[in-house]
């Protein structure tokens, strides 16, 4: 479809300055769709805002004759609920005005567009009525005299039949073997490693019950003189536990004699610690001689004040016990407290819930008559749809064919386009065929005696360079011998010298274990030598406090049997199996206490010692 050159001027125009008052036309067409354009389709976004620039920047210049042409070619539903919208004072002077305000200056904007506005008002309202009188939807066709578009078949070339190719042989695919079973199973050995595993903690759980249950011959010897409390408790429990087979001799530690091998590292800083004792001693005896004092005085007071220390430990250790049985009471206590208030919380829950079910029950009813009357106005809403769609088939059809001869055009535009960049190709290719065909010399002759004149500093010829390599080798060699002897007199050196220190470790290790034995042998008479820790006023009181707990549980357990049905069968073995846990539980506390007792005051081996200092 061609244009007059007057028409194409006109189009431009508008174009150019639609899209420099774009701001200004953008806020009137955004406000037009959310207040009284919401059935519009967005399509005729641009549509609205050529109006919108023809009435109020091109008004005065086209006339209102003109005006009213082209607003009479457009739909008319459309354009009179836009011109009404727009055109109203109401808008006009309102909020119209302080949008464009904010964007150009408010004298600018009375002056040159809303007062033009409002004198072409009477004039717009009279053409609204026009267009209201008329059939809704009218779309007037122009007149035109150009002839209609016949379309003339391609003059394509008949396309030469095709060949029949020899079919290609199939191939033969060898078949595969079947999956082996094997993938589908656990392997064996999985199988008996669990068996394993599971037979080795039974057999580890069996010795850590016999452990706890019978006495321990490597701990220390028992206190004489115990509670008698205590002694009632450990009946009773003997007699709730089954009995087990005790085993005549149960060792925990044995006796770690191998022989430890040393590297260089440990015996060289080994012989520097001693050398380094050996010489703080001489030290000492030379300030004896001198006439310094003695710390006998100072060792005795040391001595003191450990054995009033473990009294303090062992006294703090039966405080921890007994906050531990206190702890325990109060847990009970605490635990029958949360049964009742969950029970009156699950009471009001379930109050809570049967009210919220009725609350449901009400909303999904209204819930249901809205969604009754939302299907009836979507069933008037489809019966409109089908009308806007035929306008919409049509406004399609008519921008198809305008695609189509755009499209015809630029085709033909890029074959003429390919063909040339096609011939370039081809003479290029020819140009460069030519010059693969031109004869040349791939041969070159080298002389190894020749240097090759680059003009380097220390420029030589392959010969030269080949010998000077060669005494570089031997001159390598000789190196790395005379190296090779001078290490192997460092090793036998530094081996003669390691000799002497292990021999003098080992003679240190001997006095040192011998001391160690003596130091041994004191700490156990100490140990026999202490008497019963004395009564603490903070034991006494935390077991004052337990047997308060301990009572106030029993009358809260006693009341609910005298009101509620008697308890059932398996509450007493429950009771019972958590009290074997709490005595397994105190029982391995006190083995540990003992071993670590015993670890502290056990003599140490002289490769223990060792390790110790290094």
């Amino acid at each position: 479809m061609t244009l007059t050159p007057q028409k194409l001027g006109f189009v431009l125009e508008v174009l150019s300055g639609c899209l420099e008052y774009q701001k200004l036309l953008t806020i009137v067409v955004d406000a037009f769709y959310a207040r009284d354009g919401r059935l519009c389709l967005w399509s005729d976004y641009s549509l609205f805002e050529v109006i919108c620039y023809l009435a109020t920047f091109q008004l005065d210049e086209l006339g209102f004759q003109l005006f009213c042409s082209i607003i009479k070619s457009q739909p008319v539903g459309k354009i009179c609920k836009f011109l009404r919208f727009f055109f109203n004072p109401l808008n006009l002077c309102s909020w119209i005005k302080d949008e464009w305000s904010l964007i150009y200056e408010t004298d600018h904007v009375t002056e040159n567009w809303i007062n033009p506005l409002m004198r072409w008002q009477p004039e717009i309202q009279e053409l609204i009525k026009q267009l209201e009188g008329g059939p809704s939807d009218h779309i007037p066709l122009l007149k035109t005299k150009a002839k209609l578009t016949v379309p003339k078949e391609f003059n394509l070339t008949v396309p030469r039949p095709r060949a029949i190719t020899m079919p290609e042989p199939v191939p033969t695919i060898p078949k595969s073997k079947p999956v082996p079973q094997s993938t589908y199973q656990e392997p064996k050995e999985q199988k008996l490693l669990q068996m394993i595993k599971t037979h080795n903690r039974r057999t580890a759980e069996e010795l850590l019950l016999k452990a706890n249950m019978e006495e321990l011959r490597c701990a220390m010897p028992r206190l004489q003189k115990e509670p008698q409390a205590q002694e009632v408790e450990k009946k009773l429990w003997h007699q709730s536990v089954p009995s087990i087979r005790r085993t005549p001799n149960l060792t925990f530690y044995k006796p770690n004699k191998l022989p430890v091998k040393l590297n260089t590292a440990t015996i060289l800083r080994e012989g520097a610690l001693y050398q380094r004792q050996v010489e703080k001693e001489l030290q000492r005896v030379d300030k004896l001689v001198d006439g310094a004092g003695d710390f006998s005085e100072f060792l005795e007071w040391q001595k003191k004040m450990q054995a009033k220390d473990l009294e303090e430990q062992l006294a703090a250790g039966e405080c921890r016990r007994l906050q531990g049985k206190l702890s325990h009471e109060e847990a009970i206590l605490a635990r029958q407290n949360l049964v009742q208030e969950n029970k009156q919380k699950a009471d009001k829950q379930k109050e809570e819930s049967a009210e919220l079910m009725l609350q449901c029950a009400e909303r999904r009813l209204q819930e249901e008559k809205a969604m009754k009357e939302l299907v009836e106005q979507v069933m008037e809403a489809q019966k409109n749809v089908k009308i806007v769609q035929m306008k919409l088939v049509k406004g399609r059809q008519q921008i198809v064919q305008e695609v189509i001869e755009e499209s015809r055009e630029l085709l033909q535009n890029s074959t003429k386009a390919a063909k040339e960049e096609q011939k370039r190709r081809c003479e290029l290719i020819a140009q460069l065929r030519a010059l693969e065909t031109q004869p040349t010399r791939k041969e070159k002759l080298v002389d190894l005696t020749e240097i090759p004149g680059y003009g380097l500093e220390g420029e030589m010829s392959v010969v030269e360079l080949r010998e000077r390599l060669a005494l570089l080798k031997e001159s390598q060699k000789r190196e790395q011998e005379e190296k090779r002897d001078q290490i192997i007199q460092s090793k036998r050196a530094k081996s003669q010298m390691l000799q002497n220190t292990v021999e003098q470790i080992s003679l240190c290790r001997a006095a040192m274990g011998r001391t160690a034995a003596l130091r041994w042998e004191e700490k156990k008479a100490q140990a026999t030598s202490l008497a019963t820790p004395s009564q603490d006023e903070r034991v006494l009181e935390l077991k004052r406090k337990m047997e308060e707990r301990a009572a106030e549980r029993r009358r809260q357990t006693a009341a609910p049997q005298q009101v509620v049905s008697p308890p059932r069968t398996q509450r007493p073995q429950l009771r019972a199996q958590e009290m074997l846990q709490h005595w397994v539980e105190m029982d391995q506390s006190r083995e540990r206490r003992l071993r670590e007792r015993q670890e502290a005051n056990r003599p140490c081996h002289p490769t223990h010692h060792h390790l110790e200092a290094s």
